[in-house]
């Protein structure tokens, strides 16, 4: 390849991630890497997934079907988990892309770190923390879909300030620094380690500098190339 951006495997979870949002998905993922590998798992005779069968071709999906031969138990959850595995082991790959809402991928997320591969988590809001979190990071549909959404209301909007100005001190206390200037991008790092499922487009910007300017108790500068922050008297 003519860069050294990370090359990825996508997995899909048809059955837990809507078809309408898979463009607004797989364009999230070339942003970090080179989605080399992409399939999407599901029984393909479901009248549920007509979606995705109509818009696998355009996007260049692989498309692995999983026959659901008992009610209830969720064949394509397998079938992805197998391929995961194999996958693993093939030693091609820099990370994993897991899209999907359910939180029974958990385990394999935590097993793909285990050795050491970058994990990405991609899901709706829904998606409880125990998968969220396992993840290196995690990215919500919600946020890539914004154009949907309405603008949030004042009150709203000022509390999810609120909240992210106590990550920002949280982040900042944990970095040693000789004055009282941060840089932005460690600052932002520090935040993600803890949360990977922090995002600065959950609080209404699509950078976090963008983020960073927007908070009234934080002060910025610039350095060079750099953004520098603190914490004003």
């Amino acid at each position: 390849m003519a860069d050294d951006r990370p090359l990825l495997a996508v997995l899909i979870d048809a059955d837990n991630v809507p078809a309408k949002h898979a463009e607004a998905i797989l364009k999230e993922v070339a942003r970090i890497g080179e989605p080399a590998l992409r399939r999407v798992y599901g029984d393909w005779s479901s009248d549920m997934l007509k979606g995705w069968s109509k818009i696998i071709p355009s996007l260049g999906l692989v498309a692995r079907q999983e026959t659901a031969n008992t009610r209830q138990k969720n064949a394509s959850d397998i079938g992805l988990v197998i391929d995961a595995m194999d996958i693993l082991h093939t030693a091609k790959f820099d990370g994993f892309v897991l899209v999907s809402s359910d939180s029974d991928f958990t385990a394999l997320a935590n097993r793909l770190r285990e050795d050491g591969l970058s994990v990405i988590g991609i899901g709706e809001a829904k998606t409880p923390d125990s998968l969220r979190n396992v993840c290196n990071r995690f990215i919500l549909i919600e946020n890539l879909v914004q154009a949907d959404v309405k603008e949030a209301v004042p009150e709203k909007q000022n509390n999810k300030l609120s909240e992210a100005y106590d990550l920002f001190v949280e982040a900042m206390n944990r970095i040693d620094v000789e004055d009282d200037w941060y840089n932005l991008g460690g600052v932002g790092s520090m935040i993600l380690a803890a949360h990977p499922d922090f995002d600065p487009r959950s609080y209404g910007h699509g950078k976090l500098s963008g983020l960073a300017k927007a908070l009234r108790d934080i002060e910025t500068k610039s350095s060079g190339n750099n953004l520098l922050v603190r914490l004003k008297d």
